[in-house]
């Protein structure tokens, strides 16, 4: 029996804790955090979106730092694998809008639970409140792990899961970054990813807590198109947030700090003709009322004084005197509602970390180093981050498993 020590207990050290144990190895799975998933409590809004129902190539679509290298761990262990095992433990799923997975009952401390009972069912050894502050290297094997700065543990192999630098009140504070470079691991820049945006605009602050559904956005630098999707997004106090904004947000940090259009089209299923026409409808209706009390129906109350003002008509023009350019002039308001990003909110407040230990230095079927013998590294260490949906729950979950069933 081999003595396992994996280090950290957010999806991917849960895993490869239970998977390691299942094998029949003697596993203690280390903690700095007095309880288990810490960030995992807080991840889709505290409802946990576990993973996709999309089928893997899809799944890897959606991984734009380094897709590839997921290619083995996603095909050994499946979407359909981790809710096939989440289920096992009587913790029913459903598959909402995006194919985004979550526990029916919409509490991510349900499924937290439920890797409670396979840990302890396959006696994993738990320390809490305990920091592992280096791996022991012997011959250029691991041989255990330095806690605590005084004491040490001796094992036969160490799964590294000690998450990223983003969220780090939940614990992950970039430890190890630091152990995997002492030991000579290269780590790519560390940026966020899946971050808000700020914007040049400070009028956002006046629409805070304003959600958009159904809209389209398209980026643009330099006048050319480098992102666009369709969802729903959140006006912030600095700038801008919501699944739409995320997404965009790793393509958006590529090209700051210099400025990036960014635009909103808040009638996507409208074309422009379809649009005017609803203007004039609106209008018509509207024809003896100043112009600020004729888009009620049309738009967000708590938009339409930005808008007037960007559209550059007076607001207390009689409806029936507007005149066809200024009419032009708020229908091309509506369909490229622009903004400017300046920068990404810090990476504290990023849901992921992008960069990492350099996926050459890592096997992608064993997610062993390729540099220190029996050490295993998984999850939001690795430099492997995907767009939200669940894709990078799914990355952690796969990645926990090869390091797992390898260690």
């Amino acid at each position: 029996m081999k003595k396992v020590i994996v280090v950290g207990a957010g999806p991917a050290g849960m895993m490869a804790a239970i998977k390691a144990a299942e094998k029949g190895q003697k596993v203690t799975l280390i903690e700095k955090n007095d309880k288990l998933g810490k960030k995992m409590f807080i991840t889709g809004k505290g409802r946990c979106n576990v993973t996709s129902n999309k089928d893997i190539e899809e799944i890897i679509k959606n991984i734009p730092g380094n897709g590839i290298f997921m290619y083995s761990s996603l095909y050994t262990f499946t979407n359909q694998d981790v809710m096939d095992m989440i289920e096992a433990k009587g913790v029913k799923l459903k598959v909402e809008r995006g194919d985004r997975v979550f526990p029916e009952s919409d509490k991510s401390s349900d499924i937290i639970k439920c890797f409670d009972k396979y840990l302890r069912e396959n006696k994993v050894e738990i320390l809490f409140n305990t920091r592992v502050t280096d791996i022991l290297v012997k011959d250029n094997k691991v041989c255990g792990v330095q806690v605590n700065d005084d004491s040490k543990l001796s094992c036969d192999s160490v799964v590294l899961a000690t998450g990223g630098k983003s969220y780090p009140l939940t614990g992950s504070t970039g430890d190890g970054y630091k152990i995997l470079k002492k030991h000579g691991h290269t780590i790519t820049d560390i940026k966020p990813s899946l971050v808000p945006l700020v914007t040049k605009e400070k009028w956002v602050s006046e629409i805070m807590g304003l959600s958009l559904k159904n809209v389209e956005i398209n980026i643009k630098h330099k006048g050319k198109s480098i992102y666009k999707d369709f969802g729903e997004m959140l006006f912030t106090h600095f700038g801008l947030s919501g699944p739409l904004v995320l997404s965009a947000s790793r393509k958006v940090s590529d090209i700051l700090p210099s400025e990036v259009d960014f635009f909103i089209d808040l009638k996507p299923a409208l074309t422009e003709s379809e649009l005017d026409k609803r203007i004039m409808k609106d209008f018509e209706k509207n024809k003896n009322k100043q112009f600020k009390n004729s888009l009620d129906e049309l738009l967000p109350k708590k938009l339409i004084p930005i808008i007037i003002e960007i559209s550059n008509i007076d607001e207390n023009k009689q409806v029936n005197a507007i005149t066809k350019e200024e009419r032009r002039a708020l229908l091309q308001t509506i369909k490229g509602f622009k903004l400017t990003i300046i920068s990404t909110r810090p990476i504290e407040e990023a849901i992921v970390t992008r960069g990492g230990v350099s996926i050459k230095e890592v096997d992608p079927s064993t997610m062993e180093s390729k540099k220190i013998q029996g050490l295993h590294i998984a999850g939001e260490l690795l430099d492997v981050d995907a767009l939200t949906g669940g894709f990078n729950m799914q990355v952690a979950f796969s990645t926990g498993y090869c390091a797992g069933i390898n260690s």
